[in-house]
């Protein structure tokens, strides 16, 4: 059985939200919290159901996103 696991670096994103529109699961959001940038910085609602296809990683334009996939 795989695992996959999404790391966010809250403290790089900016909450361009390119990451929550791609994401084919529909998993990201903004969360109510704000970095030390001034913004609601994206989380993932639910990693049991994300898939790992790295597509966030990918449209990530500061590059907060890490995909771990284990088997």
């Amino acid at each position: 059985m795989e695992s996959e696991k999404i790391v966010i670096n809250k403290e790089r994103c900016k909450a361009c939200e390119i990451c929550i529109c791609f994401c084919p699961e529909h998993l990201l959001e903004l969360s109510g919290e704000i970095n030390g940038k001034g913004y609601h910085p994206v989380m993932i609602s639910d990693q049991s159901k994300c898939t790992g296809c790295g597509i966030c990683a990918l449209v990530c334009p500061d590059l907060v996103m890490t995909v771990y996939k284990t088997c």
